[in-house]
């Protein structure tokens, strides 16, 4: 597998739970594939987060080799970065465990996601939803990743893996895990919904009309940026500031040019909306078009994506292997 020589390392993941949609691929896995010639690079299929809520059996298993695919078909390379389920790596739960006795409560009290998620059954709620946060800085510090792509909602978890690895850093006297750094992204770090601009698009969503998936044929994406909600100005262009549905769609345009948003609205600032969803179609068909193509084509090949996926595991587990025999001697257990 190539490695680059830069030393530092990533690990980043998406909930293999389907519908990978248009936020998925803007917002992470675009990034991704950017990183991979700079940075040494893991990226999970993070299906221990998946089943904080209940999940079907056949349809996780299902959903995990499509995901596996999306990344691949946005142009992940399996030469270059490792893919894998993040289950697969039993170093994910056990150092969970050892990490969450060094994790005050008053520090998981405080995220808002729980919070969010949780609702009005906070009582009803299961403890991995609650605690979820410590296996995800797990999930990174077992590599001692150096960087972690985030999004803007997902930096709060970023600082809590960094207070934890310092935690454990203190516990024991050592240096032992680095602090992870974030790495934020392109302009579209968090892509809205088409039924509400104020709301990130979600694949948990009911309304598919919410979303652009990655398996979306030409006929649904236009069907569904034709029924985006938009707003009583004619134009896309004015006082954008107080408009979030047209910004987002905006900002979709751009980030699927790769052009700015100041660029895509000297191109389009005077459109009305029918012509601007139209033009933002277009784009984004030619765009997703071959994504699609080729993810059709791996599930056809699921040999193929369970070798991707087995030397993936293969290194991964290389890497928290030794990361786990080094954390149980500092902790003090026998081996």
């Amino acid at each position: 597998m190539h490695q680059p020589s830069t030393g530092n390392r990533i690990l980043s993941g998406v909930q293999p739970t389907g519908n990978l949609h248009l936020g998925n691929y803007l917002g992470a896995i675009r990034n991704w594939v950017k990183l991979q010639d700079n940075y040494e690079c893991l990226y999970m299929l993070a299906d221990l987060h998946a089943i904080t809520v209940p999940q079907e059996p056949d349809a996780l298993r299902r959903a995990t080799r499509e995901t596996a695919a999306a990344y691949i078909a946005c142009g992940v390379n399996p030469e270059k970065s490792a893919i894998f389920p993040q289950s697969a790596v039993a170093a994910h739960a056990e150092l969970a465990w050892i990490l969450s006795c060094h994790t005050p409560l008053g520090w998981l009290n405080r995220m808002t996601q729980f919070k969010e998620k949780a609702g009005k059954h906070r009582e009803e709620a299961v403890l991995g939803l609650y605690s979820y946060p410590v296996l995800m800085a797990a999930d990174v510090i077992v590599y001692k990743a150096t960087h972690v792509p985030v999004g803007e909602d997902q930096k709060q978890h970023l600082e809590l893996c960094r207070d934890i690895a310092g935690a454990f850093n203190r516990a024991y006297k050592t240096e032992f895990f680095p602090l992870p750094e974030p790495l934020i992204l392109g302009e579209a770090t968090r892509v809205m919904s088409l039924r509400d601009g104020t709301r990130k698009m979600s694949k948990s969503d009911e309304s598919d009309y919410s979303r652009i998936n990655l398996t979306d044929d030409a006929d649904a994406i236009a069907k569904k940026f034709k029924k985006a909600t938009s707003d009583s100005f004619p134009t896309i262009g004015e006082n954008l500031e107080n408009r979030p549905e047209a910004l987002n769609l905006l900002t979709i345009y751009a980030s699927l040019k790769g052009i700015s948003r100041q660029a895509a609205l000297a191109e389009c600032g005077g459109m009305n909306f029918s012509v601007f969803k139209q033009a933002l179609t277009d784009v984004a068909v030619a765009h997703l078009a071959p994504i699609t193509a080729k993810m059709r084509e791996l599930l056809a090949s699921p040999d193929y994506l369970d070798q991707v996926l087995a030397k993936g595991v293969a290194k991964a587990q290389g890497i928290a292997g030794q990361t786990m025999r080094e954390v149980k001697n500092l902790v003090g257990f026998l081996q």
